[in-house]
């Protein structure tokens, strides 16, 4: 895999809109989800809604992938691929989306997140928390300077305490003009990965958090991916910009993401969730006019 690809502004304004509207997209389908819907329901917003916005579902046809977003309920782990599946009360799904804007000659910007349909059990909601945390805690690590494996190093020793497992296959990658480029991020720790983050780089950060063990299998589709225990599976994403002082979180939303983020146990922090951390923060108090 080629070297990163440092953005210019001219290039970083181009993928700030097209991660802005992978964003908008999100929020779009928290507005809509419910218990009965299929995820093959998931799959018609997210296309129309992404064609309505002068935009192409980077899914559709990508290696052949038949649909315009990934749905991953329960034990999938990652690139479900929306059928007649349909959500229950207490299931958790995870919708990964990614726009190419514009449709021809475009960016891409790819984000997911984890949803409750309904109620969840402890179990789901343990395994979602510990995902949006993780993620909250790799972003933290990125900036000028810092090193590609402090990022998975961080996330591994924080899940693993909280008592889940970090997926080895999958990993975080550069995004750009094409889907998958260079650096590849991986959420575990692994030694080899001493590569120093320079600033203009676009990368995502995607932990994929098991209850159980780490170790997954692929479906006969070719594509989807659930844990090889059958345990439930989360994952939160967020395009990120290397700048020289920390990050920009290029697929940060507008505002709180319904049925995942608007829950009192909801782990949010300051970096991947902000719409909804600055939500739910005290309101202060006025200051008072000084004497004159």
């Amino acid at each position: 895999m080629s070297n990163p690809e440092i953005l210019t502004p001219p290039m970083i304004d181009k993928m700030r809109a097209a991660c802005q509207l992978a964003a908008d997209t999100l929020l779009m389908v928290g507005e809509k989800l419910r218990a009965g819907m299929t995820t093959n329901e998931i799959d018609v917003l997210v296309h129309d809604y992404t064609l309505a916005n002068g935009a192409y579902p980077s899914p559709l046809n990508y290696k052949g992938f038949p649909k315009s977003v990934c749905t991953s309920p329960n034990e999938v782990v990652c690139h479900g691929i929306p059928s007649k599946r349909v959500l229950n009360e207490g299931d958790i799904v995870n919708v990964d989306v990614t726009s190419y804007l514009p449709a021809k000659h475009g960016w891409h910007g790819d984000t997911s997140a984890t949803f409750y349909v309904g109620e969840p059990s402890e179990d789901a909601k343990k395994v979602t928390e510990i995902a949006r945390r993780s993620l909250e805690l790799g972003i933290a690590v990125v900036k000028d300077g810092a090193r590609i494996g402090d990022i998975g190093a961080a996330i591994q020793e924080y899940a693993e305490k909280a008592g889940c497992s970090v997926v080895r296959e999958y990993v975080g990658h550069g995004i750009g003009r094409e889907f998958h480029t260079a650096p590849q991020v991986p959420h575990y720790f692994d030694a080899k990965q001493n590569k120093r983050m320079k600033a203009g780089w676009v990368f995502t950060i995607e932990p994929m958090i098991n209850l159980g063990d780490w170790r997954t299998e692929e479906l006969a589709d070719g594509w989807t991916v659930i844990t090889k225990d059958r345990s439930l599976s989360a994952q939160f994403e967020h395009t990120l910009l290397v700048t020289r002082t920390g990050c920009e979180v290029l697929t940060s939303r507008r505002s709180v993401l319904r049925q995942s983020e608007d829950k009192p146990w909801s782990a949010l922090g300051p970096l991947s969730t902000a719409a909804a951390f600055a939500a739910q923060q005290p309101a202060q108090p006025a200051t008072e006019a000084a004497a004159g």
